[in-house]
């Protein structure tokens, strides 16, 4: 059976992103669903880049679809106001938490760490990287600057120049070393040692 991923849109997200790791996840096999926290799925990044999601949280938790058993992880893109608009929703806050809960694959990027995972407690104790300068609002955390820093089921990244090493590390928790490389070497990605 194929792994299933959910992803956040929300308004303000960062382009690369959002757009790599559900393009490298869906070339991997991975079933990548693109949700919008919002209440339209068409999305506009930080960037002024228009995208339209899958499906909305509203419509999934509808569908009773927001239930952790159904889904093998959790992608987090970074942005302002995206990460702000994700922290200040409930129903994501609720996914997150049950996400956790459940030991499911969480991988945040960028602001994302900090401003989402952060404030619920995600990170207490736990390894993390985020955009630079971001990490002196965590507290109870242990900061790296590596470009990705994985922490049992929490994966965790830098910025827009660490999707691709970001998705990388996604695919490989998902899917093994094998599927990982494939991508890498399809897309020619060179990743930092």
């Amino acid at each position: 059976m194929a792994k299933r991923v959910l992803e956040f849109i929300a308004e303000g997200f960062e382009d690369v992103e959002a757009v790599t790791p559900a393009d490298y996840l869906r070339r991997a096999g991975v079933e990548v669903v693109l949700a919008a926290v919002g209440a339209s799925t068409t999305v506009k990044s930080s960037r002024g880049l228009s995208l339209v999601a899958d499906t909305t949280l509203a419509e999934l938790a509808s569908r009773g679809a927001l239930d952790p058993t159904g889904w093998d992880g959790l992608v987090i893109p970074g942005g302002m106001p995206g990460a702000s608009n994700i922290a200040g929703s409930v129903t994501a806050v609720t996914f997150l938490k049950d996400m956790h809960r459940a030991g499911k694959l969480i991988a945040a990027i960028c602001a994302s760490p900090a401003v989402v995972l952060a404030p619920l407690g995600l990170l207490s104790g736990k390894r993390f990287t985020c955009f630079p300068g971001m990490e002196k609002n965590v507290s109870g955390a242990i900061w790296k600057e590596d470009r990705v820093v994985v922490d049992g089921q929490l994966i965790t990244s830098r910025s827009a120049g660490t999707a691709g090493e970001w998705a990388y590390e996604i695919i490989h928790r998902l899917m093994g070393q094998d599927g990982a490389d494939k991508v890498a070497q399809a897309v020619l990605l060179h990743r930092a040692v």
